[in-house]
């Protein structure tokens, strides 16, 4: 008898530690954004953009736009769960995700930020992205450079862009656009420009798409 309530007990831990883990880690990520918020001073309201650091068509007429830190376990979490992947299988045409980056989390994350476009720099964004978030959270500015090494990129010139500090303003700027939108934690999303707070569910994003796509595609 004690073995099968241990059972059950193990099953039910199972069941809703999944539950009980998003909510906490997110809240996690929401306070550290105060935290970093407290010190910085207000930068210009600019937008960064670049063509590499998005997926999918030009002209989709759906735009997800993702404000993240490879240091958030939410992110990572949600990033891991492939339903970005999953979104562009089933609407390969409709669909464009863009990456900004909302380096909140840790003293780590403005650097792996930076060197997110060091890599974008050598056209491996999206691989290094999925690198960094399978290793966070070791980001610290050894590891990122050892991951640039595993994903094949040229060294001298990655490390002489992460060092140099090249990328900070590219990185401040989208951390101020999220700011501009009112974002307080990561992840959060923009689709076609309407606000999306939290790592949304596969379904609850199909159901945003849909409602974004033209009547009768």
């Amino acid at each position: 008898m004690t073995s099968i309530r241990n059972n059950e007990k193990t099953k039910n831990i199972k069941i809703n530690r999944r539950f009980l883990l998003s909510g906490l880690i997110f809240l996690v990520c929401i306070a550290g954004y105060y935290g970093y918020s407290r010190s910085q001073t207000k930068a210009s309201p600019q937008v960064s953009s670049n063509k590499m650091r998005t997926i999918g068509l030009e002209n989709a007429p759906v735009t997800i736009v993702e404000y993240a830190d490879f240091n958030c376990p939410t992110c990572k979490a949600w990033q891991l769960h492939g339903i970005k992947e999953q979104i562009l299988m089933d609407y390969p045409d409709q669909v464009r995700f863009v990456w900004r980056d909302f380096p909140i989390i840790t003293a780590d994350s403005p650097k792996a930020a930076e060197a997110g476009w060091c890599a974008n720099d050598q056209g491996e964004f999206w691989k290094y992205h999925d690198l960094l978030y399978f290793m966070a959270p070791e980001l610290d500015v050894q590891k990122l450079k050892e991951y640039a090494d595993q994903a094949g990129l040229d060294m001298p010139i990655f490390s002489q862009c992460l060092d140099s500090g090249q990328h900070q303003s590219d990185v401040q700027k989208d951390l101020q656009d999220a700011k501009n939108h009112g974002f307080f934690g990561t992840p959060a999303f923009l689709v076609n420009g309407k606000p999306l707070i939290g790592p949304p569910s596969y379904s609850q994003l199909v159901n945003l798409i849909e409602a974004e796509l033209p009547k009768g595609n």
